[in-house]
């Protein structure tokens, strides 16, 4: 099969670059109107008839035909002994990947997810309370791929945040379990996993079932059903992001090999057709020895007819005019990877301010970050960089304020509360905090 991938090219020096860059970054995020009506469909009926329903959707879009939810559920001894079947070599990657994001994670919590509190003059009590959530429920795709890397970046912040229960879910199509999927959960600690997916399986978390039991919030990845389904349980329940096709941004200065750089474009576009890879570079010759990579990389590769048409449809490689203008279009763009393919890529670190996670130097490929640096790879996508950041022990906790006003401070604020609250006509507010007053203002006792 002769496959050709040429990503548009495009230059930052024409008068119509942004629109063709938009054009090129143009994804809608909303499902169609046709999957909206089945998804929408699918949760009512798994909302209301629970595990008869879920079994049915199995059977109708896995092909997984089973008597009872029992044959779903994959018990603890099944996780452990996939884990032990694996080859050596997957055994050992698997814990020191692991053994690395949960490092990462438990440093994050560390500096960011602890209670605290303090008193102010008057004696008064102020603080957070940091709690973890009781029960989570991870998203594990399992259609075109298996993805074991998503379950240590789901599960492990969950149990560093000090989640009691993770219920892992999992399609199985045709009933073809994946294990090093299933080691992954064992060597993660999830606590129950079952092998359903799609929109069945987001109901079956959000509303529980008489075997599921009901999370309090759902992280990662799915197709368009997934993604639909999500959004529509979210108030019922939390969910980490809508996440649309995998990104990657490539900011070089020449100075890496171009087969490397080539080859970090494949990474995301072999995701799927959707994916985007984008190449801002200042050297239009450098660019070219891309292009020439692309071609010449691309034969030798399983997955080469999806990386063409991901590079053909979505894929850029821009000449910009210089590098500080590469920085400029990459915060525009906010990509969920962003690599920075330079001898200096500390030069350039500070210019930038949106992306899902920065990846510094020619050896730091954005493939180690998928699966073993520690940082986690459940990132923003479609531009939601601007505001949105990655998965971490933060989106497994919840915080609640703390007060304790003494009898002292309960004069200040008192007053403080009493205008405040006859302002806006809520005069049981103030009432209430005129009651704790020593002495109560006159003129608004009877207002």
């Amino acid at each position: 099969m002769n496959l050709i991938a040429k990503p548009a090219r495009l230059s930052s020096a024409e008068s119509t670059f942004y629109t063709q860059l938009k054009a090129r970054l143009h994804w809608s995020s909303e499902a169609d109107a046709a999957i909206e009506q089945r998804v929408a469909g699918i949760l009512a009926d798994v909302r209301q008839r629970g595990d008869a329903a879920v079994l049915e959707c199995t059977a109708r879009f896995d092909g997984l035909n089973v008597a009872s939810m029992s044959a779903l559920e994959l018990t603890q001894a099944e996780l452990k002994a996939a884990f032990d079947a694996i080859p050596t070599a997957q055994r050992d990657a698997l814990q020191a990947a692991a053994k690395r994001v949960r490092s990462y994670h438990e440093a994050q919590k560390i500096a960011n997810g602890e209670s605290w509190s303090y008193r102010d003059e008057e004696g008064t009590l102020l603080g957070q309370k940091v709690t973890p959530l009781d029960r989570a429920g991870i998203y594990v795709p399992g259609g075109k791929a298996a993805y074991p890397s998503s379950v240590l970046m789901n599960a492990i912040p969950a149990h560093v945040a000090g989640v009691a229960e993770i219920i892992m879910v999992v399609p199985t199509p045709g009933g073809e379990k994946n294990a090093l999927v299933l080691a992954a959960a064992y060597v993660a600690g999830v606590s129950r996993a079952f092998t359903i997916g799609g929109a069945q399986a987001v109901a079956a978390l959000a509303y529980g079932t008489a075997t599921v039991p009901a999370v309090d919030k759902i992280t990662g990845p799915g197709n368009a059903y997934v993604a639909a389904a999500k959004r529509r349980v979210f108030g019922t329940v939390g969910i980490d992001m809508i996440a649309g096709p995998s990104e990657i941004l490539i900011l070089a200065d020449g100075s890496t090999p171009a087969d490397w750089v080539a080859m970090d474009l494949f990474s995301q576009a072999e995701h799927d057709e959707l994916a985007q890879s984008i190449l801002l570079c200042p050297d239009a010759a450098y660019i070219d020895k891309v292009q020439a990579a692309i071609n010449r990389l691309l034969p030798g590769l399983p997955r080469a007819a999806i990386i063409a048409k991901s590079l053909n449809g979505r894929g850029a490689l821009i000449h910009t005019r210089s590098m500080e203008e590469a920085c400029e279009i990459s915060n525009r763009i906010a990509p969920e990877h962003l690599e920075i393919s330079s001898s200096e890529p500390h030069r350039w670190e500070p210019l930038l301010k949106h992306a899902g996670a920065i990846f510094l130097g020619a050896y730091t490929s954005e493939s180690l970050g998928d699966y073993c640096a520690g940082p986690n790879h459940v990132l923003p996508t479609s531009g939601t960089a601007r505001f949105s950041s990655p998965l971490g022990v933060y989106d497994f906790q919840k915080r609640s304020s703390i007060i304790e006003v003494s009898e002292q401070g309960a004069q200040t604020l008192g007053q403080i509360a009493s205008v405040l609250a006859h302002g806006e006509g809520l005069q049981a507010h103030a009432r209430a905090a005129e009651m704790r007053l020593h002495t109560v203002p006159e003129m608004r006792v009877n207002k």
